[in-house]
């Protein structure tokens, strides 16, 4: 699927890509109504149809991940609310083989991800995945989430990298149309985001369940 000599830079998105989204999905869609329920007197049902529409409201921008913006807007110290559950937060299967294929073949690998910087240091404490890196990029520090294409412009002012020769890993079909539009030739899509959700394949990009299948 990959002509490796052909790749010098790899991108690699985090929720969904390099970690199981089931953490986020239990978070946003259960763990934070029921807590939001009780503090507000209301059932269960009434705050996650609140909640879930509130959220869909801000979706594709940054405050969609900003958990400062939520905690304001929900009045919950949201940050704390994870660590709460942080045993949920899993690396997906062949996540670490990958990076370390990665590393012994000596392409500069980058994190790359919408995720809120608090969210970031949360899942690095709890999974150590950052020492593969060569860096870390979240979404805040460019000023626009992946999903806009100039984004990737802004990307590029960070970090060094060639759109023809750098590899992109993403679980949204949406964000891997914004880098297909900046000129990143080699994408991927990741069909397994969540553990708990069946393997959907792309109509539009290269799927793939497990990373193992990118290891030649």
């Amino acid at each position: 699927m990959i002509a490796w000599q052909g790749i010098e830079t790899v991108l690699l998105d985090m929720d969904g890509t390099l970690l199981d989204k089931h953490f986020d999905d239990y978070f946003w869609e259960h763990f934070v109504p029921e807590i939001y329920a009780t503090k507000n007197s209301i059932s269960e049902r009434e705050a996650r149809k609140k909640l879930l529409d509130t959220y869909r409201a801000k979706e594709g921008t940054l405050d969609w991940t900003d958990l400062d913006y939520w905690s304001e807007q929900l009045g919950l110290d949201i940050p704390a609310l994870k660590i709460k559950i942080d045993h949920l937060i899993q690396v997906h299967p062949y996540v670490i083989d990958f990076l370390k294929y990665l590393k012994d073949n000596r392409k500069p690998t980058y994190l790359v991800t919408n995720a809120h910087s608090k969210t970031l240091d949360i899942k690095m404490a709890k999974t150590s995945l950052s020492g593969y890196f060569t860096g870390i990029v979240c979404a805040e520090e460019i000023g626009m989430p992946k999903e806009n294409p100039a984004f990737w412009a802004g990307l590029q002012e960070k970090i060094a990298f060639t759109a023809e020769s750098t590899m992109l890993a993403e679980d949204t079909e949406k964000i891997l149309f914004s880098a297909q539009s900046y000129g990143i030739k080699h994408l991927i899509y990741v069909a397994r985001p969540s553990s708990q959700a069946p393997i959907k394949h792309s109509e539009n990009f290269p799927s793939i369940s497990y990373f193992n299948e990118l290891i030649s």
